[in-house]
């Protein structure tokens, strides 16, 4: 009997140092920081310490402020904190896919570099977001990349992921990827609400009325998009279980993402928990999408 589970031990604990199970661990580390990051940035904005921080890349001249530290001050420092971390985590996605190739696929390195070229141009904005008092189109940039580097940390690892399709995706592929991009531009509406301060002028002088309704408005075609990518995953009997529990987990985020929506409204914001929830969840969502829209793709792939 030792002989025989010998070399399968063996196999086992080569198999968990290849490389791409190494990048891949990466990679949900760094998805989850970002996530914490886009949460911990959606809590700055909402409790108004967007400039608690007054110059970049420091804090009041110092790598920690302690002097100054409060709430808000300790806010916008661990943003910055967790963004610089991330930064140099994208750096070393890039020189492991490089350094590596040989034995990764082909498209590995170059969407490592995609990656680390946007958290480049994510730190860019992030000091003009501060250098130009918190600009709101800067501001809604800076959130939209902030959820394409989030987008393409997962794209490329659920295709990384083992994975043997079922072939029975079908179009659930190009559903999915239309759900997906349609709650990507609701999530950058939704930045411009915020960073406008479109829900409180709208409530306050009629202002910014249009930005508000447009965000309220485009609830319908995301929503209606992402059930029916529920609802065709539903009624697919032979899809592969992974797929079926994204869609599942789709389904919760989308109800609780509408229920944290409704909330939000109608306390006009006054809950500062519930507006940070409602971006996170709206983010959760987003991923989930690009994760079943990489495994509908790859199920649709003939078995190598």
């Amino acid at each position: 009997m030792a002989n025989t589970t010998l070399p399968q031990q063996v196999t086992g604990d080569v198999r968990a140092y290849q490389p791409s199970d190494r990048i891949r661990r990466l990679v949900w580390k760094i998805a989850i920081a970002t996530l914490l990051l886009m949460a911990v940035g959606s809590a700055t904005r909402v409790m108004n310490a967007g400039l608690a921080c007054p110059d970049w890349p420091l804090c009041y001249g110092q790598l920690v402020p302690s002097q100054q530290m409060n709430l808000q001050v300790f806010l916008e420092w661990f943003h910055r904190l967790d963004a610089a971390l991330i930064g140099l985590s994208a750096i070393a996605l890039t020189v492991l896919s490089w350094w590596h190739r040989q034995s990764l696929p082909r498209w590995l390195p170059w969407a490592s570099t995609f990656a680390l070229g946007l958290i480049v141009f994510q730190g860019v904005l992030g000091g003009l977001t501060v250098t130009e008092l918190l600009r709101f189109d800067i501001v809604t940039a800076h959130l939209g990349t902030a959820l394409l580097f989030f987008c393409t940390l997962l794209a490329i690892g659920f295709a990384l992921l083992p994975y043997q399709g079922t072939r029975a995706a079908g179009k659930l592929t190009w559903v999915s990827l239309s759900a997906a991009i349609l709650v990507y531009l609701q999530s950058l509406l939704g930045g411009l609400v915020a960073s406008s301060w479109a829900l409180h002028q709208c409530f306050g002088a009629s202002q910014l009325c249009a930005v508000m309704n447009s965000h309220i408005v485009g609830v319908i075609p995301a929503t209606l998009s992402t059930v029916v990518v529920v609802v065709v995953a539903w009624r697919t009997p032979a899809l592969h279980p992974q797929l079926r529990q994204l869609a599942n987990v789709a389904a919760g985020l989308l109800v609780l993402q509408v229920l944290l929506g409704v909330a939000t409204f109608r306390l006009h914001l006054q809950v500062e928990p519930l507006t940070v929830a409602h971006q996170a969840v709206g983010a959760a969502l987003l991923g989930t999408l690009v994760a079943f829209t990489v495994l509908a793709w790859r199920d649709g792939l003939k078995p190598a």
